[in-house]
């Protein structure tokens, strides 16, 4: 027999509204592990709506679905805030308060402050607001399920828009993600603006085009000196 997958829903909202908190944000982030690219979070507000609109986590959703659910989403949500944290950033604390700082960002750009914020993993301090981390939140609470397909979707067009202005690595398809043509189109170009020099794949790519270009100066040097 086929096991039934629980679909988000608004439980948790409802007990927190019985609670007295009205306007409960979701927030959650994309792009965490890509080894390219910002880390985007969105916060989402929803009304206590009776449809859910295929509002689901953002991973078990085509990009044509999570298109389409976005619209709905942005008709019916009451706020909704968008957080970026680009890659240099990133490089410079780590992804893990990356991850953090975005969400913060995006609750810090809602129009309307939040009773309380809803976050999908772990929990995240937000000033003046209370919180819970919600593992697998994306899969429980719809409004954390629509900030994550607010996040992937923004995400994906920022990443659509970097492989326009380079088309090398593929980051339309791969999102910055280290797919086997990711992977082989950073050992025939080498790394990018937009690669997170952080991260150990990358690490590793940069210290071995080190090498290789010390070993080739060294070589052009010992052959000048030997003509000269």
């Amino acid at each position: 027999m086929k096991k039934t997958i629980p679909k988000p829903n608004l439980k948790l909202e409802k007990e927190l509204r019985r609670e007295g908190y009205l306007l409960v944000a979701g927030v959650d982030e994309a792009g965490r592990g890509a080894w390219a690219g910002p880390v985007v979070a969105a916060a989402v507000i929803l009304p206590l709506i009776s449809r859910y609109y295929g509002i689901n986590d953002s991973k078990l959703l085509t990009s044509n679905q999570r298109e389409e659910i976005l619209l709905k989403i942005y008709e019916v949500a009451l706020d909704i805030g968008v957080g970026i944290v680009e890659n240099e950033e990133l490089d410079m604390m780590g992804v893990g308060q990356a991850s953090y700082l975005a969400m913060r960002r995006a609750v810090d750009n809602l129009t309307i402050k939040p009773n309380f914020v809803l976050v999908d993993g772990f929990k995240v301090g937000f000033s003046g607001v209370s919180s819970w981390g919600i593992i697998d939140g994306d899969r429980k609470s719809v409004s954390i399920a629509a900030a994550s397909i607010v996040a992937k979707v923004a995400r994906d067009r920022m990443m659509e828009d970097i492989d326009k202005r380079d088309p090398r690595y593929g980051f339309c398809t791969n999102k910055g993600y280290g797919t086997a043509f990711h992977q082989g189109r950073i050992v025939e170009q080498g790394v990018c603006e937009w690669h997170r020099r952080s991260f150990k794949p990358i690490q590793a790519h940069c210290a071995k085009q080190a090498n290789l270009e010390i070993s080739s100066k060294m070589a052009i040097d010992a052959v000048t000196h030997i003509g000269v």
